[in-house]
Parts: structure tokens; C-alpha cells; sequence
């Protein structure tokens, strides 16, 4: 008998034993199924996406690529190149966009904006404001400007703001900004008029040398309606007294009715183009990729650019050629480089 207290409490020990086991292995199952809910919460591999699809549109473009967030003039080298625009200024003629103000961030939406791709769009209808009275056709086109923005150097002249050719009086040499030059440009056209005379249809100019009164060179994009590819071609003008007009086709026919050109550029095709003056050698040269370059070198000795008072300036974009057809018909083109040179005494 004495040994039944001993035997109650030995009993008692072992069943509260048993159920505070149980109780811990309860918790720690819990703890288990608990845990892991809020780490695979935090790390769902939608979540973390989420932000870098939010983040795409700032995308870094350190590495020179072109930038569809920017301005054409922190894409683009715009710091000597102001821009002529076919609104109104206030006299009947073109607005003249300054270097300040194209370097300021200038765009339009209209004639002169970024495109999608982060190139540099020109786009010109025929009807509009023109730069003066003696010009038939509109234009949104950069002229060369190498006085930056200082005003106090004349627009026009043998000046610092203009260039002249290698062959120019030596007084000339010392006076311009330097003498002869290089530009080159990557472009594509991606639209032309489809209205108006056969002469003016799908005809527009996307690059030139500028004289006095002169052109020195013009490089042409033409597609006809019924063609799919486009011809480039060029003109040079010699000064008055000096000969005609001369033409040069590099790729195509400039023809009003010429036929599809076997080799020829598409709308919306890359193409690039090269200009080259050293002396009185002028070169037009031609690049796609994949296909062998195209150019033409004129000899421009008895053209008359060599005389002394005759400067010249560079220009790019669109000038179109058709002032005959319906008002809202249009050219446009997308640059995608723009690059000048000039050798410096």
C-alpha cells in the first residue's frame, strides 16, 4: 500500500510529460507552414519585373545611341547649324530657328522633331513660307552656321562663318573660317510628293553646298508614284558666266518618267551620302550597306568658285521640290548621323 502514492505520482509525470511534447510539435509545424508564405511573396517573379518594364522607356543611351526621349539637339551635333522652318516669321517669310534656341532643346512636333527611333526628322509640305522672295520652293533644312552663337560675325560674306575653297585668294583663306570641307550624313526618305507636274513629283534635295548665289552641289532623292525604288542624283551650278547647269546621276534616271531603277532606294532605306572638297575637285559619293559605294568626282576649275569673295555653307534636311501640288502633300526624311569638317590654317 505504501507504494501506490509513489506509483500515482509516477503516472501524473509521465501524462503531462506526453502532452507538453505534443503541444511543441504542434507549434513548430505551424512555424513551418508560416514561414516560407512571406519570403516567395516578396521574391514572386512577376513582382520583380513589374518595375523593370516601368523602367524601359529610361534606358541608358550613354553608349551613343540615339535617344526617342531627346531632343534632336542633344541627339545630334547642332552646335553650328541654325534652321529654317515654313511658319510665318512675321513678314511673309520662313522662321529662321537660331543656333541658341536649336541648341536649346527646339522642336516642333510638326516639322522637326525625334522620331520613335531617336533620328532626326524633316518633314516640309509644299505649301508654306518660303526663306525669300527669289526662292519658288518651302524647305526645313539646317544651314551651316561656324560663328556659333556669336552674333557679332556676319551671317554672309567671307567671313568666320562661312568656308571657301582651298583654291580661293589667300586672303580669303585667312579671312573664312577655314577652307574646304567634308560632310557626310546617314538618312532615310520616307515620304515624297505624289502630286502636282511630272517635273516637281517625288522630288526633294537632302544635302547641298551653298555659294553666294550658287550651288556648288545639291544631292537629289527622287521615286516616281508607279516606281518602288527611288534614283539620287546631283546637280553642280557654276557661277553666272561660267557654263550650264550640270547633271550627274549616280543611281537611277532624274528622268519625269524614268522606270523603276534596278539598283534603287526605297522609302524608309538607309542610305548615306558623303560630300568632298579639296580645291576644285568636288566628290559625291553614295553608301549602303551591303552594296559597293557610288560617286562622282567633278572637276570645278572653270566654275567660278574660286575667285576671291565667294563663300560657302553647308545644308541638310529637305527642300522640296514641288510647289505644284496639293498643299498638304509632303516630303520627309530621318537622319540618323550628320557630321562636317573643314581643314584650318
Amino acid at each position: 500500500m505504501k507504494k501506490l502514492p509513489y506509483l500515482f505520482v509516477l503516472l501524473l509525470v509521465s501524462f503531462l510529460t506526453f502532452n507538453c511534447s505534443s503541444n511543441t510539435d504542434d507549434l513548430d509545424e505551424v512555424e513551418q507552414e508560416e514561414t516560407p508564405t512571406t519570403p516567395e511573396e516578396d521574391t514572386d517573379p512577376e513582382d520583380e519585373k513589374e518595375p523593370e518594364e516601368d523602367k524601359e522607356p529610361e534606358e541608358d543611351y550613354d553608349n551613343g545611341e540615339l535617344n526617342p526621349n531627346l531632343a534632336p539637339s542633344e541627339n545630334f551635333d547642332l552646335s553650328t547649324w541654325n534652321l529654317s522652318v515654313p511658319i510665318n516669321n512675321g513678314n511673309g517669310t520662313a522662321l529662321n530657328i537660331s543656333v541658341a534656341t536649336l541648341n536649346n532643346g527646339y522642336k516642333d512636333g510638326v516639322y522637326f522633331y525625334t522620331a520613335e527611333d531617336g533620328g532626326m526628322v524633316f518633314k516640309c509640305p509644299n505649301k508654306g513660307f518660303k526663306t525669300s522672295a527669289n526662292t519658288s520652293y518651302t524647305r526645313v533644312e539646317l544651314r551651316e552656321m561656324l560663328r556659333g552663337t556669336n552674333t557679332g560675325i556676319p551671317t554672309q560674306g567671307v567671313t568666320k562663318n562661312n568656308w571657301v575653297f582651298g583654291t580661293a585668294p589667300e586672303e580669303d583663306i585667312k579671312a573664312a573660317y577655314g577652307y574646304d570641307g567634308e560632310m557626310t550624313a546617314t538618312l532615310a526618305v520616307n515620304h515624297v510628293t505624289t502630286t502636282g507636274k511630272n517635273s516637281h513629283i517625288g522630288r526633294v534635295i537632302v544635302g547641298q553646298i551653298h555659294a553666294n548665289d550658287d550651288e556648288p552641289v545639291r544631292i537629289y532623292y527622287r521615286k516616281l508614284p508607279n516606281n518602288e525604288l527611288g534614283s539620287i542624283y546631283f546637280a553642280h551650278e557654276p557661277t553666272d558666266g561660267n557654263g550650264s547647269e550640270q547633271w550627274h546621276e549616280l543611281i537611277g534616271s532624274r528622268s519625269n518618267s524614268a522606270s523603276n531603277p534596278s539598283d534603287g532606294i526605297a522609302l524608309n532605306e538607309k542610305f548615306s551620302y558623303k560630300i568632298h572638297v579639296e580645291g576644285d575637285a568636288l566628290t559625291v559619293t553614295i553608301s549602303r550597306e551591303g552594296k559597293d559605294d557610288v560617286s562622282k568626282t567633278v572637276d570645278m576649275k572653270n566654275s567660278g568658285f574660286n575667285v576671291g569673295g565667294q563663300y560657302m555653307y553647308f545644308k541638310a534636311g529637305v527642300y522640296n521640290q514641288n510647289n505644284s501640288g496639293e498643299d498638304n502633300d509632303y516630303v520627309q526624311a530621318t537622319f540618323y548621323a550628320l557630321e562636317k569638317s573643314h581643314t584650318m590654317l
